[in-house]
């Protein structure tokens, strides 16, 4: 009678416990994944922005720029029937090269002008960028981190192609969760006119990822909350965090690739850029900026990442 009482509480706690991670892994998908507002990222000390780099991404005159030009709407049906929003830009002078461009987690296409206004203005490209999936005007009810954006990436290539011209040269351009895009992008056969990857504060796989911010940010462990999440996120997204793997990506990665990352990133350590660098199997070059939080680079070190960019766009652009 002992043993059978010893083995039902056993069941009732182990049921118990498994409710329990199922709970868990649904909040968590509720809490990253699912599509609605989201409130968490708020006062995470990791995210924190320097006074100087606040000022350019809330009153920098690129955002004057976005609104005043006369960009074209495009729109896009993905693999999986939603459609995604974008908006091109022809150069002042006609030219075979075009810039697509990828936006961070929770961010919209416009956000990448910031980018875009330099390659327009100084280097004289077609720019494009889009809402991914989940974002902005783009349909979707969660967030891919990347995995079905990836494939998102090479469609709205073909439409430039389509625009643009069987000679062009494009270069892929993406800033933190676009940047992991680009580059799970890069081990996907795609399109000769794809010459470059600039991949800008990019994490190497959403489950190192997550296993990371989870500790950071919720002092849990990895197991088993997060795979049971990964799982979750299987079933209601069609993808899971291991699979979901720029460092898989790069390893097989058809051009060059370009990275940039801040040195004092604690919300994307700064060991994943080099992890990427490390691994990628093309010509690749990387530069990290000192005192540069997550996506700050570019604006507390424009002329060095301006010049770096120049650089390397010589080298691989015919």
């Amino acid at each position: 009678m002992k043993k059978r009482k010893r083995l039902k509480i056993i069941i009732v706690m182990i049921i118990t416990l498994l409710m329990i991670d199922i709970i868990a892994g649904n909040y968590f998908y509720n809490l990253a994944i699912k599509r609605e507002q989201k409130t968490f990222l708020q006062d995470n000390d990791d995210l924190e922005v320097s006074a100087t780099a606040m000022d350019v991404f809330t009153k920098g005159k690129w955002r004057n720029w976005v609104n005043e030009q006369d960009f074209e709407t495009w729109k896009l049906e993905t693999f999986d029937h939603l459609l995604l929003s974008g908006s091109y830009l022809p150069a002042k002078e006609s030219t075979n090269k075009t810039v697509i461009f990828t936006h961070g987690y929770l961010g919209k296409g416009s956000d990448m002008g910031l980018y875009a206004k330099f390659y327009y203005e100084a280097l004289g490209y077609n720019v494009f960028f889009y809402d991914m999936r989940g974002h902005g005007n783009s349909e979707g009810d969660y967030f891919g981190f990347g995995w079905h954006d990836r494939l998102d990436v090479l469609d709205w290539t073909e439409k430039v192609i389509d625009r643009v011209g069987e000679d062009a040269e494009i270069i892929l351009h993406g800033l933190s969760m676009g940047a992991a895009t680009m580059l799970m992008a890069s081990g996907e056969p795609h399109s000769k006119q794809v010459k470059a990857i600039v991949s800008d504060s990019a994490y190497t796989d959403v489950y190192k990822l997550f296993q990371y911010q989870m500790s950071r940010m919720y002092h849990l462990p990895a197991v088993p909350i997060l795979p049971t999440t990964s799982l979750v996120t299987d079933v209601r997204a069609d993808y899971s965090f291991r699979e979901a793997s720029a460092l898989k990506q790069v390893k097989n990665a058809q051009v060059p690739i370009l990275y940039f990352h801040g040195k004092a990133d604690t919300f994307v350590p700064t060991e994943m850029a080099n992890q990427l660098y490390e691994n990628t199997s093309t010509m690749t070059d990387i530069m990290l900026f000192d005192n540069s939080g997550h996506g700050e680079g570019y604006v507390l070190h424009p002329k060095k990442y301006q010049e770096k960019l120049q650089s390397f766009l010589k080298k691989v652009m015919e």
